[in-house]
């Protein structure tokens, strides 16, 4: 039976598959903004559905607002957002926010599900990262909770994509691995409201979880191509950095296989990698995203995903009787 840690606070926080894991709150009351944060401290695996997506189609702001509040209530801990198939236009990822925010709260008392948005930036590189860097200066200011690099090829790349997601007045790691953060004054007002904070709370807690214990913020990496996997470990331990996944449809299409399969059966070839990926994840003491299923949900938490992709509230019902979770959703 596999074992996967995840390094929190001083120490490391031991999630065994199958485990009986402890009982998140039973109260209605939030400990934290960031109910992912909330679950995963507590050992419990977290299950999300879509914002927008790549086959949406056009939305105005109004629609993007409406759409917010009717997922306000979801059976989802994480909305996924994407902003890399889907238009990079933030005047709707805001009113997506707002909407979610005014049709809030969620049943578990947090004002919003989370939200991680994916944006069309490549982690090809330091210098890409740092030329697109107002996209990730962006999103945040739209006052989502965390963000999932793709085609995360290069450590030094990851580098950049933490450093210009995180204020300067943030310490942990800086000179350690990390460079000083240089998010700027004026990208809280908004992402503060949203949250519900003041805009000097925000600056305090709009950080990299685990790396800041108080942060609020997740930030991943897809490791999706031949040369992610390669500088996986490398990738993975950056500071900052608290979930991977291996990309299973890209690195299907970059073998060939033109179905875009991320649920088992794997192609063989592309199993290989995904467990190249889960097995650096764990190394590193990181949460492992992936799909689940109703059918499968309990061999892959067992197998070691805590963040399951697919959509599926009936997987997610049956994942959390697995598992004991007790916070509503």
């Amino acid at each position: 039976m596999r074992r996967f840690t995840l390094a929190l606070l001083a120490g490391l926080l031991l999630l065994a598959p199958g485990f009986a894991a402890p009982a998140a709150p039973t109260s209605a009351a939030p400990k934290r903004i960031n109910k992912v944060i909330e679950l995963l401290a507590a050992g419990q695996p977290v299950y999300y559905t879509y914002g927008a997506r790549g086959v949406d189609p056009a939305r105005t702001s109004a629609e993007m607002y409406d759409f917010g509040r009717s997922l306000a209530k979801t059976w989802a801990d994480l909305i996924m957002y994407d902003m890399e198939h889907a238009p990079l236009d933030f005047n709707l990822l805001r009113a997506f926010m707002q909407g979610l925010a005014d049709g809030g709260p969620t049943p578990s008392g947090h004002r919003t599900p989370a939200v991680i948005v994916t944006l069309p930036l490549l982690g090809l590189d330091a210098e890409t990262v740092r030329n697109n860097h107002w996209m990730i200066q962006q999103a945040l200011a739209c006052g989502i909770h965390g963000l999932h690099l793709n085609r995360a090829r290069d450590p030094e790349a990851v580098r950049e994509f933490i450093r210009q997601a995180r204020y300067p007045i943030h310490a942990q790691a800086v000179g350690e691995g990390l460079e000083q953060g240089i998010r700027g004054f004026g990208s809280q007002n908004f992402a503060a409201k949203i949250w519900g904070v003041p805009p000097q709370r925000y600056f305090q807690v709009a950080d990299a979880w685990p790396l800041n214990p108080q942060g609020e913020l997740l930030f991943g990496v897809k490791l999706e191509d031949a040369h992610a996997v390669r500088n996986a470990d490398a990738s993975l331990r950056v500071p900052g950095i608290a979930f991977g996944e291996a990309g299973p449809r890209d690195q299907s299409l970059l073998r060939g296989h033109l179905e875009g399969r991320a649920d088992p059966p794997l192609p063989p070839d592309v199993q290989v990698v995904v467990d190249e990926v889960l097995a650096a994840c764990q190394r590193a003491g990181k949460f492992y995203l992936d799909n689940v299923l109703p059918d499968n949900v309990v061999r892959r938490l067992e197998w070691g995903v805590m963040i399951g992709a697919g959509g599926s509230p009936e997987a997610a019902e049956i994942g959390r009787r697995h598992t004991g979770r007790t916070m509503p959703w």
